[in-house]
């Protein structure tokens, strides 16, 4: 298995999660041990939720799957790289491409982009 540093974290790595074919930066979560390994046997990127303190495959809710196409690991060891294609379009949860969807312009935020889905509707909040 693949040796990683969790220990500088709390026994969590953060994961940058990117498109496969763009590029594009499309949001970051955190992973821990668990987490790696079943993204790393099923294909499925999966997170640890700190807020709901258990894991979670991404789009088990919205349908909006990420499949893992490669993984790359940083020099430390304790920040990971995933490469996916995702599904549905949408990786943010408030509908968007990317969860970077803000951008900063003198002392205010601009929405770049239109969302893809109402998170009303996906969730049933």
């Amino acid at each position: 298995m693949v040796e990683l540093d969790y220990t500088k974290f709390d026994g969590l790595l953060p994961a940058v999660v990117q498109d496969w074919e763009s590029g594009d930066v499309l949001m970051v979560a955190f992973m821990n041990e668990e987490a790696f390994k079943h993204t790393v046997e099923t294909g499925k990127a999966t997170y640890f939720s700190r807020s709901r303190n258990k894991l979670w495959v991404k789009g088990e809710s919205s349908g909006n799957e990420q499949m893992v196409k490669e993984i790359r690991i940083d020099c430390d060891a304790d920040t990971v790289l995933l490469k996916v294609v995702q599904k549905g379009g949408a990786a943010c949860h408030l509908g968007y491409k990317s969860c970077f969807f803000r951008k900063v312009e003198g002392e205010t935020l601009v929405v770049t982009g239109e969302p893809l889905f109402d998170p009303d509707e996906v969730y049933k909040k």
